[in-house]
């Protein structure tokens, strides 16, 4: 197993359901690549390198703070990409 972050994994999770309460948003694959950057700038790294490791860092991420954070910072994050989509100037 490498090295991997936990927490991108989770967000990564989590995009696509966040996502589907703004249906007009695009859904390319850089507004969502811009999206998971937004948001793992604003919030802890946790890595790990086993599988265990993994589902002990998970088993963490199971609180009620963690989840509302991570809501917050994706909301905010597809709020911004949507006015600023970097798509249109490439």
């Amino acid at each position: 197993m490498k090295i991997i972050n936990v927490v991108e994994k989770i967000v990564w999770e989590k995009l696509d359901e966040i996502m589907s309460y703004k249906p007009d948003m695009c859904k390319c694959d850089k507004c969502k690549t811009d999206i998971v950057a937004y948001v793992l700038n604003r919030m802890d790294a946790k890595y790990v390198a086993s599988e265990k490791g993994e589902l002990y860092a998970r088993a963490e991420y199971l609180d009620k703070d963690f989840n509302t954070a991570l809501i917050v910072n994706l909301t905010e994050a597809i709020e911004v990409v949507a006015a600023n989509p970097r798509h249109d100037k490439e």
